[in-house]
Order: C-alpha cells, then sequence, then structure tokens
C-alpha cells in the first residue's frame, strides 16, 4: 500500500497535480449526481489550494470576503498553519476556522 503524503509535505508540483485530480474526480461525481462526494471534493480542493497560500499575506485584525458566499465577511483573529481563526460578520459571533483559500482580500 502506497504511504499518503500530506498537503503540508507535497511539493508545489505535486499539490497541482492533487488539485488537477480532484477537480476530475468532483466533475465525474456533480455529472453521477453524488453531491456528498461532489461537495468532499471540492472542500479538499480547498485545502489543498490553501497550501499554496503564503499565510504571512493574510493579516489578523483584517476582514476578509468569504469565496462561494458572496456578501459574507470574516475577520481573522489568529492565523494557525493554513487557517484563519476568527468569526464571520453576520454570524453569531462564535470562533471558526477556515482555510485561507477561501478568503478574498476586499478592494
Amino acid at each position: 500500500m502506497q504511504q499518503v503524503k500530506r498537503y503540508s509535505e507535497m511539493t508545489v508540483q505535486e499539490l497541482n497535480q492533487e488539485i488537477a485530480s480532484l477537480k476530475e474526480q468532483a466533475r465525474k461525481a456533480e455529472q453521477m449526481g453524488m453531491v456528498n462526494e461532489f461537495a468532499v471534493l471540492e472542500r479538499k480542493v480547498q485545502m489543498a489550494r490553501a497550501y499554496l497560500l503564503d499565510p504571512e499575506t493574510f493579516k489578523k485584525g483584517e476582514i476578509y470576503e468569504i469565496a462561494g458566499a458572496p456578501g459574507e465577511y470574516f475577520k481573522i483573529e489568529y492565523l494557525k498553519g493554513v487557517f484563519a481563526w476568527g468569526c464571520r460578520l453576520a454570524g453569531d459571533g462564535s470562533e471558526e476556522a477556515l482555510p485561507i483559500s477561501l478568503l478574498n482580500k476586499l478592494k
């Protein structure tokens, strides 16, 4: 059995290959009507993409728009690895973590 590498251990090229493979699997799952499988694969793509970004470009206290959720904003309290911890501005104020690949800088 082949040992599975963590995203944090992959090179940029390996991450890009993984993303392409996951997107293809997601496309097939969507065509077959496998909604749950599609959602899981889309989340995996977002996680892999997070490892292609530099966490240093995301700043504590700044507000970002959440990708795929127009009009929803997220304020970063702190960063841990490729996750931004904070809360949604229109939410109930509870703390949550989002992969940094889901955060878009406001213009």
